[in-house]
């Protein structure tokens, strides 16, 4: 009798043990939880308010590493320093490339002299991929093909909350096109040009402030407000992550608003139809 138990025990823990994953950034908190459900626990390495490009994880989550089964990485600037440490930590860990089958966009812009600046990837490429719904509808599924290959018995499962978030996921395109429907080509300018795949989603245009990612001397900054002028610009968005001074200047001078809009936000869906609320005036 007791070794029954003993088996049952043993058998219901195992059908109700969580899979242990870690991901870089806040959306995909969401992300992953939207399809793992309540069968993953979820450990998050760049905290809120900090930006990816430059963070450091604490002690107390380098624990998190040592007991994860899977890593969902984004591409991200801090995990081509720290990936290869997470794995010499934790050598069964699996990597999963949460960006396979996306392509990458250049994240060059030209400042008011006509040059082209490459922002932080030193390949120019824009990591900031979870900012278009078509992307994040990739992520998914890889997120699931991850998932669904760690734990077969729940395919189902993970199937259901899948097809659930695509649902979700085209619901916010749908709703962003509506707003913008009338707005092909606006132009919004940014502090740090993170929109690009937004804009590129919507036929936008991000005008970014910073060059090379370090705010616009005196000069510059003049050359930054007669585009502005020019360009008719109604607001300008800065994230949280960043300092705003340049961006702040350039609002007092126009009379116009400095909004607050990162794309680190874990409500993703709901930020995304607000800077296109903002982009449209509505």
């Amino acid at each position: 009798m007791k070794k029954i138990l003993l088996v049952f025990m043993v058998t219901l823990s195992l059908g109700y043990a969580k899979i242990d994953v870690v991901v870089s950034i806040l959306p995909q908190v969401d992300f992953v939880k939207q399809i793992g459900g309540e069968k993953v626990n979820v450990a998050l390495m760049v905290q809120p308010g900090h930006s990816p490009h430059a963070y450091e994880p604490k002690p107390s989550q380098m624990k998190n590493i040592s007991k994860a089964t899977l890593y969902f990485a984004m591409g991200v600037e801090f995990e081509k320093v720290w990936l290869t440490r997470f794995t010499t930590q934790n050598p069964d860990m699996k990597v999963i490339d949460t960006t396979l089958n996306i392509t990458k966009v250049s994240m060059k812009s030209k400042d008011p002299h006509g040059h082209h600046h490459a922002h932080n990837d030193k390949k120019g490429l824009d990591p900031h991929i979870w900012t278009s719904p078509a992307n994040v509808k990739i992520i998914a599924q890889n997120i699931y093909n991850a998932l669904v290959a760690q734990d077969k018995a729940n395919e189902g499962y993970y199937k259901a909350n899948l097809d659930r978030f695509i649902t979700y996921i085209e619901s916010i395109d749908a709703q962003i096109k509506n707003i913008l429907k009338d707005h092909k080509e606006a132009k919004f300018m940014v502090f740090h040009p993170a929109w690009g795949y937004f804009a590129n989603a919507y036929h936008l245009i991000q005008l970014p402030i910073e060059v090379e990612g370090k705010s616009p001397k005196p000069k510059l900054l003049a050359k930054l407000i007669a585009k502005a002028k020019k360009e008719n610009i109604q607001a300008i968005f800065t994230s949280p992550e960043f300092s705003d001074s340049a961006a702040s200047s350039i609002a007092n001078e126009l009379g116009i608003k400095v909004m607050k809009v990162s794309p680190l936000n874990p409500k993703w869906g709901e930020n995304l139809l607000n800077l296109a609320k903002a982009i449209a005036k509505h």
